[in-house]
């Protein structure tokens, strides 16, 4: 047990990632709107990410650079690395700055119920003052480079939250034949679409493919340790995707028919709290925005200095250039009005559009074998990783139809 414990690292944080806000708040519409019938997407979201992360780990390890360094390196010609380059830092970038409006909308989301009247007039703009306070905060702690103990702390709140929704999931007494025809049999309800791409765009985080693979390679330092590394991220993710099935389950129990704030999805949690459920969530989903709002931009930064090959470390001119810029943007797209359960769902539908271009990328690299030699994919993980990109384009292909439809 204590060498397990020992082992347990970059898989903790993938995990973590996509247990946010944006989980949260997808998978309570998904489970109100369309109780179990989602429950597949989710499953297969679970696959995917542990698919995937699991490649990204192996490369980190055993080639022993990231995703991007890569790509760059792999690619002879000019015009086509610098096409490819380009493609994944518009993914990353526009992919981040969507995501981090979604982590500070979350935090706000949880501060509204507390603090009710947070409006102010800057400049002649009607802005949420929560959204500046959140991204001072994710400045000051990524400015200073040493956030491990307010991680820590936050990351504690989630994981409370993310025991009770297990709690309550069992609590609720679902019907288990339900649940199971909702895990195993795909049913696609008329206007699911955009839920389904969101559920998807939630679990498989993009830039979880980059930072895993930077991550291992911090921890583990050649191939001996690739097994370790697998068990983390298999662990780690199938822990994760749990919790997401049953925020699903909870949602399904609660009667109302649509979300809008922190209180309709604090209902899912009354049957365990009762009337302190709103104040449990309202603060699980600020630590889950602040502890996102920090790692996106920080994920960010790691690609553009892999991307260009800048030197230096955390604390470079350009490194902090890139992590403020999507910062910034992030609080701008969250205090201007828009309502905070849209953009959280905005930002998961972008991450599922923008999801087939990194997992190409992926694929593509660790079948090279002077990348990996031996240790390149295998037929059933080849196969696997077809399969899942195939979905993912025909799943973003239908929310871009829906999309057209609804302008």
């Amino acid at each position: 047990m204590k060498r397990f414990f020992k082992n347990i690292g970059p898989g903790t944080l993938v995990a973590a990632a996509f247990i946010g806000p944006g989980t949260v708040t997808v998978c309570s519409i998904a489970g109100v709107t369309y109780g179990f019938t989602l429950l597949w997407a989710m499953v297969l979201s679970i696959v995917a990410t542990i698919v995937l992360q699991e490649m990204a780990a192996r490369l980190g390890i055993v080639h022993n650079r990231g995703l991007a360094a890569t790509v760059k390196a792999e690619i002879e010609k000019p015009f086509i690395r610098n096409l490819a380059i380009g493609l994944i830092l518009a993914a990353i970038l526009i992919g981040n700055a969507a995501y981090e409006a979604g982590n500070i909308s979350g935090g706000v989301l949880g501060l509204e119920t507390i603090f009710q009247d947070s409006g102010a007039k800057i400049a002649g703009i009607e802005m949420n003052m929560l959204s500046l306070i959140i991204g001072a905060i994710a400045f000051l702690v990524l400015y200073l480079g040493n956030y491990k103990v307010i991680e820590k702390f936050l990351i504690s709140l989630v994981l409370l939250m993310s025991i009770s929704f297990l709690i309550t999931a069992v609590l609720t007494k679902p019907q288990i034949s339900e649940v199971l025809k909702g895990m195993f049999i795909p049913k696609f309800p008329e206007e699911s679409w955009l839920t389904i791409i969101a559920l998807v765009g939630t679990t498989v985080v993009p830039y979880n493919l980059f930072l895993h693979a930077s991550l291992v390679k911090e921890k583990w330092k050649d191939s001996t340790h690739l097994k370790a590394a697998r068990i983390d991220t298999y662990i780690s993710i199938l822990l994760g995707g749990i919790v997401s099935l049953a925020i699903i389950i909870c949602a399904a129990a609660v009667r109302t028919s649509e979300v809008n704030n922190a209180a309709d999805l604090a209902m899912a949690l009354e049957p365990l709290y009762g009337e302190y459920a709103t104040y449990l969530l309202s603060i699980g989903l600020f630590a889950a925005g602040i502890t996102s709002a920090i790692t996106a931009p920080l994920a960010a930064a790691y690609v553009a200095r892999d991307c260009f090959g800048w030197q230096g470390d955390l604390k470079s001119v350009k490194f902090r250039g890139v992590w403020m810029v999507i910062l910034a943007l992030g609080v701008v797209f969250s205090s201007i009005g828009f309502k905070p359960i849209e953009i959280i769902r905005f930002a998961q539908v972008a991450n599922g559009l923008l999801l087939p271009i990194i997992a190409g990328f992926l694929l593509w690299v660790v079948n090279r074998t002077n990348v990996l030699g031996g240790y390149r994919n295998n037929w059933l993980q080849n196969l696997l990783g077809i399969l899942i990109l195939i979905t993912t384009i025909v799943l973003g292909s239908m929310s871009l139809v829906k999309v057209y439809q609804s302008l």
